[in-house]
């Protein structure tokens, strides 16, 4: 698969997150910082330098270059832990987030599809790995079970046919989702959200 058809691991947040932000920033290049972005950006801060250590039998690496060729996807992980078993190696990634552990399952989706550019990259199955959120200051478990893998390679071919397509969908606001965002100013969704509204019940009353 060409560079260029390659989806990016952050998309998939995105996507789970909202389609329309995934859109947004990956179709139309929009990107607005706030309050949580920047706390993100400097939690990443340490993770974003590139480099590997040994340590009580575990070498650590961070920003690691992730691909998956089969299955379209690119990233970089914040946090590669390489763990020494018997002969072998556990696999373990590792992905920073602000906040703490939240209801849907964006961040989890995007922390398994590091495990299957992991996989696709060394060979060993990656049966699990960790988020650590900056608010609760500890790690999450989270394994890479059957039902996790099944969403995430939907969540793959759903973002794919979004950024296939050029369209970005249209608003629908939600408070808890789109007061939180970073991009609310440039999405509008109540004003759009509204237009859409109006916009249908003329279409109906002309039907009628």
């Amino acid at each position: 698969m060409e560079d260029d058809d390659l989806i990016p691991l952050s998309a998939l947040q995105h996507y789970l997150y909202c389609p329309r932000q995934c859109a947004l920033i990956h179709i139309e290049q929009l990107w607005a910082e706030n309050r949580h972005t920047a706390e993100g950006r400097l939690l990443h801060e340490r993770a974003d330098q590139p480099q590997t250590e040994q340590r009580h039998g575990v070498r650590t690496a961070t920003a690691m270059p992730l691909v998956n060729q089969v299955l379209g996807i690119v990233g970089i992980a914040d946090v590669v832990e390489f763990h020494q078993v018997g002969e072998g190696e556990c696999i373990y990634p590792v992905e920073y987030k602000r906040g703490r552990p939240k209801k849907h399952r964006a961040d989890e989706v995007q922390l398994c599809a590091q495990g299957l550019c992991l996989e696709a990259m060394f060979g060993p199955p990656v049966s699990q790995g960790a988020l650590f959120y900056g608010e609760t200051r500890r790690r999450k478990a989270v394994p890479f079970d059957e039902t996790l893998r099944a969403l995430t390679l939907d969540v793959i071919q759903a973002t794919r046919a979004l950024l296939e397509s050029r369209r970005t969908p249209s608003a629908e606001y939600q408070p808890r989702r789109c007061d939180a965002c970073s991009l609310i100013e440039l999405c509008q969704p109540h004003l759009l959200g509204r237009k859409s509204a109006v916009n249908a019940w003329l279409a109906k009353q002309l039907k009628e």
